[in-house]
C-alpha cells in the first residue's frame, strides 16, 4: 500500500484515511439495538448509502479513501460481514507522528475486527512502522478516547473502553513516537462518556470544544521520567488551544464528533445542531462540509468514530 503513516494533530491538512463499509445486516428491532449496545434499529441499505455519501464527501475535498473491507481475504470475508461495528474503524489504531499504533478492544463483541484489520496492516506496513507486538501487554486500549493535540502531546481517556494499565504501557512507545506529554483524563463511566470523542473535539488548530462538565476535571501528565496533574483546561490552553465549554448538546454524535479536513474545513453530520456551530467566531468561520450519516450515528459512532487518519500533512 502507498501509504505513510503521519499525523502530528487531528487538524492538518487530512491526505488519506481508513473507513470500512458498514455491515449488510439489519438491526430489525429496538430489543435487538439494546442488547448489541446501539441507540436504534439501523436498515442496512440506508447504512450504505450513507457511508458512500461520506466517502464522496471526502474525496470531494481532495481525500484518498481506503475501504479496508475491499482487502479482506476470501477466508475471512464471510465472518467480517456480519461484524456489526466494523465501520467504526477510528479504534484499530491511532497515528502518532510516524508510527501506526494498534488499539485492543475494551468489548470482546469487536476483537474479530481488531484481529483481521491488524492482520492486514501487517502486511501493509513493516514491524517499525505498525509494531504490533507493543500490545501483547495491553488491556484495552480504543483510540475514540484519544486526541493528538499537537507535535509534543496527546491527550487520552481512561474510561469504559480504555485502561489505565493499558496507558502506562502504552506510554513508552507513544514516547518514542516523538511525543513528550500525555494527559490522562478520567470521564465518569456513563454510556454517554464511552469515548473521550463523544464529549470534545478539536476545531482546526484554534479550539478545544466539550462539555463543560470537563472543566471540572483534573488530568495527569506523564512524561517519560515524572507525573504531575493539572485542571484540564491548563494542559490544554498550555499546548494552543482555547477551551470552549459548551453548555447545551442536544445530539452528541452530530455535534461533537466530526473531522477535521484541514484546518479551516470540517466534515459534520447534517443533523448537528447549527447554532452549536456559531458559538465561537472561530468555529463559525470554518468551512463546514455536511452529510447525511443519520442511520449510521443509529449505532452509536459519529464521522470521527469512522474515520481513521492516516495522512495528515505536516
Amino acid at each position: 500500500m502507498d501509504i505513510t503513516p503521519s499525523c502530528f494533530s487531528e487538524h492538518e491538512e487530512l491526505k488519506k484515511v481508513l473507513v470500512c463499509s458498514p455491515t449488510h445486516l439489519d438491526i430489525p428491532n429496538q430489543q435487538t439495538a439494546d442488547m448489541v449496545q446501539w441507540i436504534e434499529p439501523v436498515q442496512a441499505e440506508k447504512a450504505l448509502d450513507c457511508h458512500k455519501k461520506m466517502v464522496q464527501s471526502l474525496e470531494s475535498a481532495g481525500v484518498k479513501v481506503i475501504d479496508y473491507s475491499s482487502y479482506i481475504p476470501g477466508n475471512q470475508m464471510a465472518l467480517h460481514q456480519q461484524l456489526i461495528n466494523r465501520h467504526y474503524v477510528r479504534d484499530l489504531a491511532c497515528v502518532f507522528g510516524n508510527t501506526l499504533l494498534p488499539g485492543e478492544p475494551g468489548t470482546s463483541m469487536r476483537k474479530p475486527e481488531y484481529t483481521i484489520a491488524h492482520q492486514l496492516f501487517q502486511k501493509w506496513f513493516t514491524p517499525n512502522v505498525f509494531p504490533i507486538d507493543v500490545k501483547k501487554t495491553w488491556l484495552a486500549l480504543e483510540y475514540g478516547d484519544v486526541f493528538v493535540l499537537d507535535s509534543d502531546a496527546v491527550l487520552i481517556n481512561t474510561g469504559m473502553r480504555t485502561s489505565m494499565e493499558s496507558i502506562e504501557n502504552a506510554k513508552e512507545s507513544i514516547f518514542e513516537a516523538g511525543f513528550s506529554e500525555i494527559g490522562v483524563i478520567d470521564l465518569p463511566r456513563q454510556p454517554q462518556t464511552l469515548h473521550l470523542d463523544m464529549n470534545a473535539n478539536i476545531v482546526g488548530g484554534d479550539l478545544f470544544v466539550a462539555k463543560s462538565y470537563i472543566r471540572y476535571l483534573p488530568i495527569q501528565i506523564l512524561s517519560d521520567k515524572s507525573s504531575c496533574y493539572s485542571m484540564s483546561h491548563e494542559f490544554i490552553e498550555r499546548h494552543g488551544f482555547e477551551v470552549v465549554w459548551l453548555d447545551e448538546i442536544k445530539h452528541t454524535l452530530a455535534d461533537l464528533n466530526f473531522l477535521n479536513i484541514n484546518p479551516d474545513t470540517l466534515l459534520i453530520s447534517s443533523q448537528a445542531e447549527q447554532k452549536l456551530f456559531r458559538y465561537h467566531d472561530k468555529w463559525k468561520k470554518k468551512e463546514k462540509i455536511k452529510v447525511d450519516v443519520s442511520e449510521l450515528e443509529k449505532g452509536g459512532g459519529g464521522i470521527r468514530c469512522m474515520t481513521l487518519p492516516l495522512e495528515r500533512y505536516h
